[in-house]
Protein backbone atom coordinates (compact mmCIF):
# COMPACT_ATOMS: atom_id res chain seq x y z
CA UNK A 1 0.00 0.00 0.00
CA UNK A 2 1.41 3.55 -1.16
CA UNK A 3 -0.63 6.92 -0.28
CA UNK A 4 0.27 9.17 -3.53
CA UNK A 5 -1.45 12.30 -2.48
CA UNK A 6 -3.76 13.40 0.25
CA UNK A 7 -5.97 16.38 -0.44
CA UNK A 8 -8.61 18.11 1.28
CA UNK A 9 -11.83 18.43 0.21
CA UNK A 10 -13.97 20.59 2.47
CA UNK A 11 -12.67 23.84 5.39
CA UNK A 12 -14.75 23.56 7.98
CA UNK A 13 -14.30 24.23 11.91
CA UNK A 14 -14.61 20.73 13.54
CA UNK A 15 -14.63 18.48 10.53
CA UNK A 16 -13.10 18.14 6.49
CA UNK A 17 -13.38 15.55 4.64
CA UNK A 18 -10.16 14.07 2.89
CA UNK A 19 -9.37 12.03 -0.21
CA UNK A 20 -6.43 9.81 -0.80
CA UNK A 21 -4.94 8.82 -3.48
CA UNK A 22 -3.36 5.16 -3.62
CA UNK A 23 -1.68 2.39 -4.63
CA UNK A 24 -3.18 -1.23 -3.54
CA UNK A 25 -0.96 -4.20 -3.17
CA UNK A 26 -1.34 -5.14 -6.79
CA UNK A 27 -0.38 -1.11 -7.82
CA UNK A 28 -3.67 -0.61 -9.06
CA UNK A 29 -4.56 3.41 -7.87
CA UNK A 30 -7.48 3.66 -5.71
CA UNK A 31 -9.53 6.76 -3.98
CA UNK A 32 -10.67 6.74 -0.38
CA UNK A 33 -12.11 9.82 1.51
CA UNK A 34 -12.55 10.13 4.83
CA UNK A 35 -13.56 12.64 7.85
CA UNK A 36 -10.92 14.67 10.02
CA UNK A 37 -10.71 16.64 13.10
CA UNK A 38 -7.68 18.40 11.86
CA UNK A 39 -7.49 21.62 9.92
CA UNK A 40 -3.69 20.55 8.38
CA UNK A 41 -3.45 19.86 4.84
CA UNK A 42 -2.56 16.47 5.09
CA UNK A 43 -3.77 15.06 8.51
CA UNK A 44 -1.94 11.51 8.41
CA UNK A 45 1.57 13.93 9.18
CA UNK A 46 -0.20 14.55 12.66
CA UNK A 47 0.60 13.22 16.05
CA UNK A 48 -1.68 10.58 16.65
CA UNK A 49 -0.63 9.92 20.24
CA UNK A 50 -2.05 12.91 20.84
CA UNK A 51 -6.15 12.14 20.88
CA UNK A 52 -8.31 14.63 19.17
CA UNK A 53 -10.95 14.43 22.39
CA UNK A 54 -11.72 12.61 25.50
CA UNK A 55 -14.74 10.39 26.50
CA UNK A 56 -15.26 10.38 30.23
CA UNK A 57 -16.62 7.31 32.24
CA UNK A 58 -17.75 8.75 35.28
CA UNK A 59 -18.80 6.65 38.54
CA UNK A 60 -20.75 8.59 41.26
CA UNK A 61 -18.99 8.14 44.25
CA UNK A 62 -21.94 9.20 46.80
CA UNK A 63 -24.48 7.49 44.38
CA UNK A 64 -22.75 4.33 43.90
CA UNK A 65 -23.66 4.65 40.37
CA UNK A 66 -22.47 4.81 36.56
CA UNK A 67 -23.01 8.31 35.36
CA UNK A 68 -24.47 8.29 31.27
CA UNK A 69 -25.78 10.88 29.32
CA UNK A 70 -28.83 10.51 26.75
CA UNK A 71 -27.54 13.06 23.82
CA UNK A 72 -29.72 14.38 20.51
CA UNK A 73 -26.96 13.44 17.46
CA UNK A 74 -28.11 15.26 14.56
CA UNK A 75 -25.84 12.66 12.44
CA UNK A 76 -28.37 10.18 14.04
CA UNK A 77 -31.80 12.67 13.89
CA UNK A 78 -32.42 11.76 17.17
CA UNK A 79 -30.82 10.74 21.16
CA UNK A 80 -27.97 8.40 21.95
CA UNK A 81 -26.86 6.88 25.07
CA UNK A 82 -22.76 7.60 25.91
CA UNK A 83 -20.50 9.21 28.26
CA UNK A 84 -19.79 13.06 28.29
CA UNK A 85 -16.84 14.45 25.84
CA UNK A 86 -15.76 16.36 23.93
CA UNK A 87 -12.98 17.88 22.08
CA UNK A 88 -9.66 18.53 23.76
CA UNK A 89 -8.17 22.42 23.62
CA UNK A 90 -4.43 23.30 22.66
CA UNK A 91 -2.61 22.61 25.13
CA UNK A 92 -5.09 20.97 27.23
CA UNK A 93 -4.11 17.42 28.74
CA UNK A 94 -7.04 14.50 28.72
CA UNK A 95 -7.02 15.44 32.36
CA UNK A 96 -7.70 18.86 32.30
CA UNK A 97 -10.42 18.07 29.13
CA UNK A 98 -12.18 15.83 31.14
CA UNK A 99 -12.83 17.55 33.97
CA UNK A 100 -13.85 20.30 31.67
CA UNK A 101 -15.98 18.47 29.57
CA UNK A 102 -17.44 16.30 32.58
CA UNK A 103 -18.55 19.54 34.52
CA UNK A 104 -20.23 21.35 30.99
CA UNK A 105 -22.07 18.53 30.65
CA UNK A 106 -23.38 17.32 33.99
CA UNK A 107 -22.69 19.88 36.43
CA UNK A 108 -20.52 16.98 38.05
CA UNK A 109 -16.83 17.28 39.57
CA UNK A 110 -14.07 15.05 39.06
CA UNK A 111 -12.82 14.01 41.88
CA UNK A 112 -10.32 11.73 40.89
CA UNK A 113 -8.75 9.69 37.54
CA UNK A 114 -9.01 5.83 37.49
CA UNK A 115 -7.21 5.04 34.75
CA UNK A 116 -7.00 6.88 31.09
CA UNK A 117 -6.29 4.81 27.71
CA UNK A 118 -3.85 5.90 25.35
CA UNK A 119 -5.19 7.60 21.64
CA UNK A 120 -7.66 5.31 20.11
CA UNK A 121 -10.13 4.96 17.26
CA UNK A 122 -13.38 3.88 17.08
CA UNK A 123 -14.19 3.99 13.42
CA UNK A 124 -10.66 3.81 11.36
CA UNK A 125 -12.71 2.91 8.16
CA UNK A 126 -14.29 6.75 7.77
CA UNK A 127 -12.00 8.75 10.53
CA UNK A 128 -8.65 9.41 11.75
CA UNK A 129 -10.49 10.84 15.02
CA UNK A 130 -9.16 9.77 18.41
CA UNK A 131 -9.97 9.69 21.42
CA UNK A 132 -8.81 8.78 25.13
CA UNK A 133 -10.79 7.07 27.48
CA UNK A 134 -10.72 8.46 31.08
CA UNK A 135 -12.30 6.86 34.23
CA UNK A 136 -13.17 8.62 36.86
CA UNK A 137 -14.79 8.79 40.00
CA UNK A 138 -17.06 12.57 40.55
CA UNK A 139 -19.21 13.94 42.99
CA UNK A 140 -22.10 16.42 42.89
CA UNK A 141 -25.66 16.96 41.23
CA UNK A 142 -26.19 16.85 37.67
CA UNK A 143 -27.18 19.74 35.92
CA UNK A 144 -28.04 20.45 32.24
CA UNK A 145 -27.29 24.02 33.42
CA UNK A 146 -23.66 24.63 31.99
CA UNK A 147 -24.83 23.04 28.25
CA UNK A 148 -24.06 24.91 25.17
CA UNK A 149 -26.90 25.95 22.70
CA UNK A 150 -26.11 23.37 20.58
CA UNK A 151 -26.39 20.21 23.12
CA UNK A 152 -29.40 18.82 24.94
CA UNK A 153 -28.46 16.70 27.16
CA UNK A 154 -29.91 14.57 29.81
CA UNK A 155 -27.98 12.74 32.75
CA UNK A 156 -28.85 9.67 34.14
CA UNK A 157 -27.12 7.92 37.20
CA UNK A 158 -27.19 4.40 36.85
CA UNK A 159 -26.88 1.37 39.15
CA UNK A 160 -26.16 -1.82 37.69
CA UNK A 161 -29.17 -3.38 37.02
CA UNK A 162 -30.68 0.13 35.14
CA UNK A 163 -27.50 -0.67 33.17
CA UNK A 164 -28.93 -4.03 32.30
CA UNK A 165 -32.18 -2.93 31.39
CA UNK A 166 -30.90 -0.54 29.24
CA UNK A 167 -28.63 -2.91 27.20
CA UNK A 168 -31.61 -4.59 26.21
CA UNK A 169 -34.11 -2.04 24.92
CA UNK A 170 -33.90 -2.35 20.88
CA UNK A 171 -35.14 1.02 20.76
CA UNK A 172 -31.80 2.89 22.41
CA UNK A 173 -29.16 3.55 20.45
CA UNK A 174 -25.32 3.57 21.66
CA UNK A 175 -21.86 4.94 21.30
CA UNK A 176 -19.71 1.96 20.85
CA UNK A 177 -17.92 3.01 23.34
CA UNK A 178 -20.44 3.31 25.46
CA UNK A 179 -22.28 -0.06 24.95
CA UNK A 180 -19.04 -1.96 26.09
CA UNK A 181 -18.45 -0.46 29.18
CA UNK A 182 -22.58 -0.63 30.24
CA UNK A 183 -22.33 -3.92 29.29
CA UNK A 184 -19.18 -4.66 31.70
CA UNK A 185 -20.80 -2.71 34.06
CA UNK A 186 -24.11 -4.25 33.92
CA UNK A 187 -22.48 -7.93 34.07
CA UNK A 188 -19.72 -7.54 35.87
CA UNK A 189 -19.98 -4.35 37.99
CA UNK A 190 -16.97 -2.73 37.64
CA UNK A 191 -16.03 0.43 34.52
Amino acid sequence: MKINKVKKITDCQHLNLFLINYKDRKNCEKEWIFASRSKDLNPLEKDYTMPDAVVIVPFHIQEKKLVVIKEFRISLGGYQYGFPAGLMDIGETVEQAGKRELFEETGLTLTRVLKKSPAIFSSSGMTDESISLLFVECKGSPTSFFNEASEDIEVMMLSQKQALDILCSNRIKFDVKSWIVLNTFAYQGVI
